[in-house]
């Protein structure tokens, strides 16, 4: 029994035969949770007139008030979405530019929201303004000097993970934010796997645009994210899509509620369970979610310890720059080896032998570009150390032990 070996384990729906180490890229969600929503689509079923017209919101309110207090935030400065990349696309589309204006995003930013800010840069005859951050070797120091150097009187924004996807790494948004902001830049922060991994004050950190997905750390189901906008910018941002909130005459609540909270007829209750998913997270061991997020970290970075003492490689950042997730580099991918198909990205052989030869799902990277490669652990409450060490020993057999990925 893999998964199962944490008797945690037993809250989620995972195949025990695998040994699960990405919750980064999708989440799990636990079965009470599970049992919420559809208790939810019940009701929905039930009486779907009494569900759309009455009760959906004051539901989608109840979610927005137990998310917003744990992410010291006004309910009111929190629109849902269904996704992190659905809100970053719904910013840049959403903000006014002009020829020459310059974007910045990092060489660490995710795949699909690089791909939204060069077309949108593209379309106003705007500039992406790459910021390279080093990796292995990157230090919070050199973070915000790197990003800030890049920084022009043209600048009008910079997306910034708060935990980037490929190399797991924990800006340091704190600092990053105010000093942008004294420089007159805005900035939209991919917070896709921030939410329930690390510690957020939202309104303390004053970012113009704060997106992060529920389904990963919260463990809501999928479908549910949120976009916090400041105060003083909801006046100028819309949704993709136009709804019925352009023109229902309204005074009980602002504007951009209205507009973001109806775009047409979905299913909502991937969002309308997110209180379920907190109470979850809550009670599943002492200290709550912040003890979760410790407990977490701790594993994330025993986890990198193992499998950089199995490789034989020093570890590419600082365990302060860690939360839930670390990366470590892997030899580079041979010449003319062929990728697996997939939907999303491609996936990398030795991901595929992972999962064929050892039952271990655990996500490989090329990055920056092939054939340089990376691999990423997540740890979340069902997982232990022995994981990590069954990971470490399949490396060793399809790599080689002290493997020395090049730096």
């Amino acid at each position: 029994m893999a998964t199962g070996d944490n008797d945690l384990a037993r809250h989620f729906a995972l195949d025990p035969a695998v040994t699960f180490l990405n919750h980064g890229s999708f989440g799990a969600c636990p079965r009470v949770v599970l049992d919420a929503q559809t208790a939810l689509r019940e009701r929905m079923e039930r009486e779907p007139v009494q569900f759309f017209h009455r009760d959906y919101e004051p539901l989608l309110d109840e979610a927005r008030a137990a998310l917003g207090a744990l992410l010291g935030a006004r309910p009111e400065d929190l629109a849902f979405v269904p996704n992190a990349s659905t809100a970053v696309n719904t910013v840049l589309r959403g903000i006014d530019l002009a020829a020459g204006d310059e974007l910045i995003a990092t060489d660490h930013s995710y795949g699909a929201c690089r791909n939204a800010i060069e077309e949108v840069a593209r379309r106003a005859g705007a500039r992406v303004v790459l910021v390279n951050i080093p990796f292995p070797g990157t230090t919070a120091d050199g973070v915000v000097e790197a990003v800030l150097a890049r920084v022009t009187p043209r600048t009008r924004l910079a997306m910034l993970d708060h935990v980037t996807s490929p190399t797991a790494l924990v800006f340091p948004l704190e600092r990053l934010v105010p000093l942008l902001r004294e420089r007159g830049v805005d900035t939209l922060v991919d917070g896709a796997h921030a939410p329930g991994m690390v510690p957020l004050d939202l309104d303390r950190l004053g970012a113009a645009y704060y997106t992060g997905n529920c389904h990963k750390w919260l463990c809501t189901p999928k479908g549910a994210a949120f976009l916090h906008v400041r105060r003083d910018l909801q006046g100028r941002l819309r949704p993709l899509v136009i709804s019925h909130g352009a023109t229902t005459p309204r005074s009980d609540r602002s504007r951009f509620l209205i507009e973001f909270d109806w775009t047409g007829t979905d299913d909502p209750t991937a969002h309308m369970a997110i209180p379920a998913a907190i109470r979850f997270l809550e009670g599943a061991m002492p200290g709550g979610i912040p003890g979760l997020r410790a407990r977490n970290h701790a594993l994330a970075v025993e986890a990198r310890r193992i499998l950089c003492d199995a490789l034989g490689l020093a570890p590419p950042c600082p365990d302060e720059l860690l939360g839930a997730i670390a990366s470590v580099p892997l030899p580079d991918s041979p010449a003319g080896d062929p990728p697996a198909r997939s939907r999303i990205t491609p996936i990398d052989p030795i991901q595929d032998a992972l999962f064929a030869r050892h039952a271990i799902e655990v996500p490989v990277h090329p990055w920056p570009a092939p054939p340089r490669r990376l691999l990423r652990i997540s740890a979340q409450m069902y997982n232990c150390t022995a994981h990590y060490e069954r990971l470490a020993a399949a490396l060793v057999e399809l790599l080689g032990p002290a493997a020395g990925a090049r730096p």
